[in-house]
């Protein structure tokens, strides 16, 4: 076993006794609000999305529901989460998808979540890890963020860094793991003003200069 990836299954032992448990952060209901609540999460905090939501889903909580506001409805409700044009028209398209193409249920695997209007990798491999318990590794730039500054990647993307966290972690890992590395991000290692030195993980593992 190489240096690397022993140095990665003793950060997943560091994040295991910070975070035994790892509650999905975004607030749903089923498959399908889920999946609405990750692509608002785009570019918008948990927090935000996890407030909006509960407007939005007591109109429309079902695909059924939702094609029945019109693309304005939606975007004047999701706002505040930003990119509202955009997210307004995915959500209302890919309801309607849904419903014409799956009968009315999200499908469970990546090659048809992937077809939906604004559901991208990331987005599709979080349902496919927390709503249908099949292991993924969703990426996002936080996760890109802390692989490289453990050292777990030498990636320019998210893409690499995916990939070699799949190559450096077994599947029974990933959907926890992933969690449970936003969690320790937000609580030990922010993008800004963070303190390698009374970092759990950064002061051992990571870079002597860390990028932003």
């Amino acid at each position: 076993m190489n240096n690397k990836k022993i140095n990665a299954l003793e950060i997943a032992n560091i994040l295991e006794k910070l975070y035994p448990e790892t509650p999905i952060p975004l607030n749903h209901k089923d498959t399908y609000t889920l999946l609405i609540a990750v692509l608002l999460s785009a570019q918008c905090t948990d927090e935000r999305v996890n407030k909006i939501t509960p407007i939005l889903f007591a109109k429309a909580d079902n695909p059924f529901d939702m094609v029945k506001l019109s693309v304005e409805e939606i975007k004047t409700i999701i706002r505040p989460c930003g990119l509202s044009p955009r997210k307004s028209k995915a959500i209302h398209d890919l309801s309607k998808i849904i419903i014409e193409k799956h009968q009315g249920m999200v499908p469970n695997s990546f090659e048809y979540l992937e077809e939906l209007p604004g559901v991208g990798h990331k987005t599709a491999s979080v349902v496919m890890a927390q709503a249908f318990g099949i292991p993924a590794f969703p990426v996002d730039t936080h996760i890109h963020r802390l692989a490289y500054r453990w050292k777990l990647t030498n990636g320019k993307n998210v893409d690499q860094t995916e990939k070699d966290l799949k190559r450096l972690y077994p599947k029974e890992l990933w959907n926890k793991l992933h969690l449970q590395i936003i969690f320790f991000g937000r609580e030990y290692c922010p993008a800004r003003s963070h303190k390698p030195e009374t970092c759990p993980i950064c002061k051992k593992y990571g870079r002597k200069i860390l990028f932003k």
